[in-house]
C-alpha cells in the first residue's frame, strides 16, 4: 500500500483495476485551517456593508456569506496538490488527471467543518513491450517511375510554362470566358437574377453530352446550361455565379451562357530556353537529361509519401499486436468530465474507438522513445520549423527571409499551442519512420503511379 502524509494529510491508494488505482485523501482541520482563515481575511479587507467600516465587517457575517466557497477552493487546492505530490513520490505513470470517485461520496460537512475524505480514480499508463528488430519485414513501397509518368511529368511541365492564345472555336481543353445569366423555369431571362461573367474549364466538364455540345462553338455562341454541369459543385459552382455557397439552394438549374472569349493552352517548346528556366543556364542540355532528371526528381518527391505508407504499416501492425490494456471506464469518465462542452455518453462511445486507437499508437511511440534515447531537443525543433517555413515560401515561388528573421517566425509559431503541438507531432513522427527504417527490414516494392496514389490517400 503506497501512502504519502503530509502534514496531517493521508494519502492512500486503497483499491486497485485493470491500470487503474482509487486513491482516498484523509484531510483534517489542522491542513485547512490556515489557509481558510487567510481566504476570508481577504474578502474582509475589501467587502463593503452598510454601518461598517471597510475592513471591520464582523467575521461570523464574512464566514456567512464566504466561508464556504472559500473552505472548497482551500480544500480543492490541498488536494490537487497532494494529489500532484502523490503521484510524484510513487513515480506513477497516470492517464489523464485524477478524477473524484462516483461510487464513494465525499466524507465531511462544509456547514459544521472539521475532518474530509476525498476518493478519486487514477488512470495508470499500461506497461508495454515492443521489440522491433530485422526480424520484423515490412513493405517499403515505391512509384514505378516510367516513360509514361515521366511524359505526363513533361507535359504538365510544358503546359504550366506555356502561353494562352486565344481560339474561334471551343476545343476539348480550351477555356471559356462566358457571361452567364439566369433563366427562369420558362427558359425566358430572371428579371434580377444573377448576371456574371466568369472562366470555364472544359478539362473539368464531366458531363459528356454537354462538353461535346460546347466542341466546336465559336465566340459569341449562346446556349443554356445547368450551372452544375460546367462546374465541380460547391464553393466552385458558388465562384463562378458569383455568389456565396449558401445561396445556391435558391438558384436556378437553367442558365444562358453566351461564350465571349476562347483561349487555349500553346504548350512550350522542349528547348534549351524551357531547360534553363527549369534547372538553371546548362544544366540540362537534351531531351534525354531531361527525362532522367525527372526521374529521379520523381521518385525524391514521393519519398515522405512511402515513409507515411510504411509508418502507418507498422503502426497498423504494432496497434493490432501489442498487447495494451486500458483503464477504458475512467478513460471515458474522464473524457466526460474534462470536456470543455457537455458530451453525451453515446458521442463518447461512438468515438472512443478511435481515441483509444490514438492513445495506444502515443503509449507506444512513447515507449519507442524511452526505449532507443530518442528525443526532440530544443535546437532540432527549431530548425525542422524553419524547414517547414522555408518550404511554405518556396511553394509560393519566395525565397526565405534571413536566418534571423526566420528564427523569429519560427519562435513564434512555436509559441502558439495547436501549432507547436502539430509540428512537434510531425517531428516526432519523422524521427520514429528514421528509426522505422533503421531497424526493420525493408522489402522495396514498386507499384504503379495510380496505386501508390490510392495507397497514399487511404485513410
Amino acid at each position: 500500500m503506497q501512502v504519502l502524509k503530509l502534514l496531517k494529510m493521508n494519502i492512500t491508494r486503497v483499491e486497485e483495476g485493470v491500470n487503474s488505482a482509487t486513491v482516498k485523501v484523509e484531510i483534517t482541520a489542522e491542513d485547512y485551517a490556515q489557509k481558510v482563515k487567510a481566504g476570508l481575511d481577504k474578502h474582509r479587507a475589501t467587502m463593503k456593508m452598510t454601518g461598517f467600516r471597510p475592513g471591520k465587517v464582523p467575521m461570523t457575517i464574512v464566514q456567512q456569506k464566504h466561508g464556504q466557497k472559500v473552505l472548497s477552493d482551500v480544500l480543492n487546492t490541498i488536494v490537487n496538490d497532494g494529489l500532484f505530490n502523490f503521484i510524484s513520490e510513487n513515480k506513477m505513470e497516470v492517464l489523464g488527471n485524477p478524477i473524484p470517485s462516483d461510487k464513494t461520496p465525499v466524507v465531511g460537512n462544509f456547514n459544521k467543518p472539521e475532518n474530509f475524505e476525498f476518493t478519486y480514480e487514477i488512470g495508470i499508463s499500461p506497461k508495454i513491450n515492443i521489440s522491433l528488430s530485422d526480424e520484423n519485414k515490412y513493405d517499403y513501397v515505391t512509384i514505378k517511375v516510367d516513360d509514361t509518368l515521366v511524359n505526363k511529368q513533361i507535359e504538365d511541365l510544358r503546359r504550366r510554362y506555356g502561353k494562352l492564345i486565344s481560339h474561334e472555336k471551343v476545343g476539348e481543353s480550351d477555356l471559356i470566358l462566358g457571361q452567364f445569366v439566369e433563366l427562369n423555369a420558362e427558359g425566358e431571362i430572371l428579371p434580377g437574377g444573377i448576371l456574371h461573367s466568369s472562366t470555364i474549364s472544359m478539362e473539368f466538364i464531366e458531363d459528356a453530352k454537354v462538353k461535346t455540345e460546347l466542341v466546336g462553338k465559336p465566340i459569341g455562341s449562346v446556349v443554356v446550361v445547368s450551372p452544375l454541369s460546367v462546374s465541380r459543385g460547391g464553393k466552385d459552382t458558388a465562384a463562378m455565379l458569383g455568389i456565396q455557397e449558401d445561396e445556391l439552394e435558391n438558384v436556378s438549374d437553367k442558365f444562358q451562357m453566351t461564350i465571349n472569349e476562347i483561349k487555349r493552352m500553346e504548350m512550350a517548346d522542349l528547348s534549351q530556353e524551357l531547360f534553363d528556366r527549369l534547372f538553371g543556364e546548362g544544366t540540362i542540355k537534351t531531351e534525354d537529361e531531361l527525362k532522367v532528371k525527372i526521374a529521379a526528381d520523381l521518385k525524391e518527391m514521393f519519398v515522405n509519401d512511402s515513409d507515411r505508407i510504411l509508418a502507418r504499416s507498422i503502426f497498423e501492425d504494432l496497434i493490432e499486436n501489442t498487447d495494451i490494456k486500458l483503464p477504458d471506464s475512467f478513460l471515458k469518465r474522464w473524457i466526460r468530465l474534462s470536456n470543455e462542452k457537455p458530451i453525451l455518453p453515446e458521442q463518447i462511445e461512438e468515438e472512443y474507438e478511435g481515441y483509444a486507437k490514438s492513445l495506444k499508437w502515443q503509449l507506444i511511440q512513447g515507449t519507442i522513445f524511452k526505449a532507443t534515447g530518442l528525443k526532440l531537443e530544443n535546437q532540432e525543433i527549431i530548425d525542422f520549423t524553419k524547414g517547414i517555413l522555408i518550404s511554405n515560401f518556396a511553394q509560393y515561388g519566395m525565397a526565405a527571409p534571413e536566418d534571423k528573421e526566420l528564427t523569429e517566425t519560427a519562435l513564434g509559431l512555436l509559441s502558439k499551442k495547436e501549432e507547436s503541438s502539430r509540428i512537434l507531432e510531425m517531428l516526432a513522427d519523422q524521427k520514429i519512420t528514421q528509426y522505422f527504417k533503421k531497424t526493420v527490414k525493408l522489402n522495396e516494392k514498386e507499384i504503379s503511379y495510380d496505386d501508390f496514389m490510392a495507397l497514399a490517400n487511404k485513410n
